[in-house]
């Protein structure tokens, strides 16, 4: 996987100065563009497009204060359609207008080509397991949140405390199907995955009753799920399972994330700053 995903990154060195096609990129790393986004995005820890300009208008850079072209040449060359749009995204990426760049050779920023390798230090294992499920519904409170990839998410603390104990209690009484018990359920999240988009976070359970009143459901069609565990700190065991799912287990796995919720499932300690956890994830089975 990352030898393709390598590959994908001298595809874009090759189209800076031209169309990056995500769907193009995916063919080159051999997996679907909903899995390489959410694999660059864990690996590289920025969004695949956000690499990509910052890849873009470094090359423009060096054009800048190299003078040979006019700045409107260079702007129209890096798939800007106005001199006014290059200055703006040159601005917000090295902190000075190019007209001012290259009158006073300032120092510009840089973003180094990206490489992937995989490290393997035998430290660690994985627990995880595959299953099929049928079609599901989730029941419960829902609420539109900003995504937190380190640290805790105020916004989903504060949604949680406000749902109130008669009604977690009502939500515990409906679960009846695997993952059993209150969940956390995040779906409809953005493709870049860019810290503070934001994402629907149903607090609920896997239930074939319906929906009390005043809270929502989400229908999850029938798929293949992976399911991970980890426990300790939280809620950074947790964040870290998520981050080394990622990292580690689909490149050496011949799976792939699909579009589909993300369920997770805690037990905290006595005095809440531990937990178990387990994390279902929707994936499907690379092509061979």
């Amino acid at each position: 996987m990352l030898e393709r995903l390598n590959q994908a990154m001298e595809h874009i060195e090759r189209q800076l100065d031209g169309s990056v096609d995500v769907g193009e990129l995916a063919q080159v790393a051999a997996t679907s563009e909903y899995h390489l986004r959410r694999m660059f995005s864990a690996l590289a820890g920025m969004p695949l497009s956000e690499y990509i300009r910052r890849r873009r208008l470094t090359v423009a850079g060096a054009e800048v204060l190299a003078g040979e072209r006019t700045l409107l040449e260079i702007a129209v060359r890096y798939g800007y359609g106005s001199g006014e749009a290059f200055a703006r995204a040159f601005r917000a990426v090295h902190g000075v207008g190019p007209g001012e760049a290259r009158r006073t050779g300032a120092a510009l920023s840089s973003q180094p080509r990206m490489t992937f390798r995989l490290i393997v230090d035998g430290s660690s294992s994985m627990r995880y397991r595959v299953v099929h499920k049928p079609e599901f519904n989730v029941v419960g409170a829902k609420a539109r949140v900003p995504l937190v990839h380190s640290g805790p998410n105020q916004a989903i603390i504060n949604f949680v405390r406000g749902i109130g104990d008669h009604a977690r209690e009502l939500l515990e009484e409906l679960s009846d199907q695997e993952p059993h018990g209150i969940l956390a359920v995040c779906d409809d999240l953005d493709p870049s995955r860019a810290e503070g988009t934001d994402l629907d976070y149903y607090h609920g359970v896997v239930t074939s009753a319906s929906a009390p009143e005043g809270m929502a459901t989400l229908t999850v069609p029938a798929g293949t799920w992976a399911l991970f565990t980890t426990s300790g700190p939280t809620p950074e065991a947790i964040q870290a399972l998520w981050r080394d799912v990622f990292t580690e287990w689909f490149p050496s796995n011949p799976y792939r994330s699909r579009p589909g919720p993300e369920l997770l499932r805690t037990r905290m300690s006595a005095d809440g700053s531990e937990a178990d956890a387990e994390l279902w994830l929707p994936v499907e089975r690379e092509a061979d």
